[in-house]
């Protein structure tokens, strides 16, 4: 074989091998976290009432109350990072965080990228709009414009569905909202776990479908291959059982968003178990 074409072989070698190690997933096991000091949680900052920064600069919410027992019983500090919609993957392919906790809707394709831990939540997709032209189901989308964020099984659905509804579609989801405030779109679709919380604090909008399309599950996600904190997160949501965590969770965090006659069980999973 010529020289010329054996340095052309090692060459092509070597940029494949960077090219894999560049692409590689990267993430740190639960010791590699505990001699850190930190864990890095990504969550939304703008998802009221489930993850989102307060007046005073500070991470509230449902899954930020998790994120602090979390970091609690790995007996690390916390460090949250916000994250869009459309990021949550990427933030863990690319070593930014430990895990995501931001309403993170448990797909077959999402799976292919992530790896998901029990869920401790489940919800649908609902449609809020204004009271003067309320959606009362998708048919009454077609030729209308949805406002949906990105990277939501939201859009998806009704790329997939309902072709003839025109997706407007955003990064944030304060800038879905606003989108809807300001009548840029017939209605907005995301969970409805999430679109019935923001009806009840902006008279004029009603959530006119509180569910469609399958019932989902939100679970943490952690970097694909991370078998040591996956393992773990499973232990501990299977542990939180006992003492009904999550029901904690959603007295702290939601029961003053939903009302006093609201149904904990309608959102909250327990040990991972439907």
């Amino acid at each position: 074989m010529k020289k010329s074409v054996l340095v052309k072989l090692a060459a092509t070698a070597v940029l494949l091998t960077a090219f894999t190690s560049c692409n590689q997933a990267k993430f740190r096991s639960v010791e590699e976290i505990k001699k850190s000091g930190t864990v890095k949680i990504a969550v939304f900052s703008d998802k009221k009432p489930f993850g989102y920064v307060d007046e005073y600069g500070k991470y509230q919410g449902y899954d930020v109350f998790f994120g602090e027992r979390i970091a609690k019983d790995l007996g690390v500090n916390v460090k949250y990072v916000p994250v869009e919609a459309a990021a949550r993957v990427e933030v863990l392919q690319t070593g930014k965080v430990d895990l995501v906790l931001a309403n993170f809707t448990v797909t077959p394709a999402r799976a292919e990228k992530v790896d998901f831990a029990l869920p401790y939540m489940k919800c649908a997709l609902g449609v809020v709009s204004n009271d003067k032209d309320l959606i009362k189901k998708p048919e009454d989308l077609n030729g209308k414009t949805l406002i949906v964020s990105k990277g939501t099984t939201a859009e998806t659905f009704f790329t997939e569905n309902y072709p003839e509804v025109q997706l407007l579609k955003f990064d944030q989801y304060s800038e879905a909202y606003n989108a809807l405030l300001d009548g840029r779109g017939a209605g907005l679709s995301t969970d409805n776990t999430e679109v019935l919380a923001w009806a009840i604090e902006n008279p004029g909008f009603t959530v006119g479908i509180e569910s469609l399309g399958s019932l989902d599950t939100i679970a943490p996600a952690v970097t694909k291959g991370n078998e040591s904190l996956l393992n773990w997160l499973n232990e501990e949501i299977k542990s939180l059982a006992a003492e009904k965590f999550f029901h904690a969770d959603y007295e702290a965090t939601l029961r003053e968003v939903y009302g006093p006659n609201s149904d904990a069980d309608a959102l909250v999973v327990e040990g991972g178990q439907l």
